[in-house]
């Protein structure tokens, strides 16, 4: 597989991911808590497709390696609402342990490309 069916594969996954962080982010409950912890989740778990969109687009070398650093900092935070969401039992723990998985799977493949591309 080259770098530009790669890159699309990882795009689709990415939207994949933003997708499911939505429909999961939709069952929390509506506490006070519940609506603060969905807002954080939300907008890191679907920020990483967002931005590696805009580093598949970017005008530079400097740019894609801020942006894939982007999406290494949002697949981290993530996971931590994840950890968080599943230790408070919100919902059913398979849901959170699949979504934690792609997550860490994710954080992992930006943290080595971002060590790859290191400037």
């Amino acid at each position: 597989m080259d770098n530009k069916e790669f890159g699309r594969q990882l795009e689709n996954r990415t939207k994949k991911f933003a997708i499911c962080v939505i429909r999961l982010s939709a069952a929390l409950p509506n506490t006070t808590e519940g609506k603060v912890i969905r807002n954080q989740f939300t907008k890191s778990g679907t920020s990483i497709g967002a931005n590696y969109r805009e580093a598949n687009r970017a005008r530079s070398k400097a740019d894609f390696f801020s942006k894939i650093k982007i999406c290494e900092s949002e697949s981290s935070e993530t996971a931590y609402w994840l950890e968080i969401i599943h230790e408070l039992n919100w919902v059913e723990n398979n849901k959170t342990e699949e979504l934690l998985a792609e997550a860490n799977e994710l954080l992992a493949i930006f943290t080595s490309a971002g060590k790859t591309l290191k400037l």
